[in-house]
């Protein structure tokens, strides 16, 4: 090779498939900015196709959104689509996401900053392996504090029951980070309206004879003083949820 000649540049990776990331959102002004900027940050080889769904917010989460998208547009492998709504809870907006949705694999992210995105190469690869078509991030499995005891136990009364009447080997039913085969998600009708969204698609994903593959995560829980939104009602109401469709089509 001469002085002067110039090898290649090196080759990446053509991107593996399209991971649309689903955010419900509701007077999440104040974080958003920072969780569009963590998912954005992911290094994983997947196209990126971020969905927010602002449901009907009463402060400026929609205008953030807006100028965010504005400013990041055009960039390589990365999609952007705001979606707004009148408010109907956040299993509407999780709905309404994953019906817009386009991509090989669906995960839903909260738009506060309790789930770290840098977790999406871990969540997604029994996925890209062929190992699994559904997967949990589980909190429990997960080297961080798990928050309030009083939602500590919630949740694991919540896994519990789920265990119990769907023959399950689950840690952590109500999670958020839960990923999805694309086809698969979107093919299963779902009527929930608020938080029953976690035990009603947990329900009919094993109903269909899928098996839910784990994989720890980390967590940063925040309290309801800092705008956290469910509440113990919503842990009963996913109990009555798990028991309802186990007996329902």
């Amino acid at each position: 090779m001469s002085a002067h000649a110039v090898s290649d540049p090196p080759k990446t990776a053509a991107p593996a498939g399209v991971l649309s990331v689903v955010i419900p959102a509701y007077n999440e002004g104040p974080t958003i900015e920072r969780i569009l900027d963590k998912v954005l940050a992911v290094r994983i080889n997947v196209d990126i196709e971020l969905i927010v769904v602002d449901d009907g917010s009463k402060d400026n989460t929609g205008e953030v959104v807006a100028n965010w998208f504005a400013r990041h547009d055009g960039l390589d492998r990365f999609t952007f689509r705001l979606v707004t709504k009148e408010n109907g809870g956040k299993g509407t907006a999780v709905r309404r996401g994953i019906a817009e949705s386009t991509g090989d694999w669906v995960i839903i992210q909260d738009a506060d900053l309790e789930y770290d995105p840098n977790d999406y190469p871990a969540l997604l690869a029994p996925l890209l392996a062929g190992e699994a078509k559904v997967v949990y991030g589980s909190r429990i499995l997960g080297p961080d504090k798990h928050g309030s005891m009083k939602f500590y136990l919630g949740g694991r009364l919540v896994t519990l029951v789920t265990n119990l009447l769907y023959w399950a080997n689950l840690t952590d039913e109500p999670t958020c980070y839960k990923v999805f085969d694309g086809k698969l998600i979107r093919g299963i009708d779902l009527t929930c309206t608020g938080f029953e969204f976690c035990p009603e698609v947990t329900a009919k994903v094993i109903k269909r004879g899928h098996r839910i593959h784990e994989v720890p995560i980390r967590y940063y829980p925040r309290g309801i003083e800092e705008g956290k939104k469910i509440r113990s009602w919503d842990g009963v109401l996913a109990l009555w949820e798990l028991l309802k469709w186990r007996f329902r089509k």
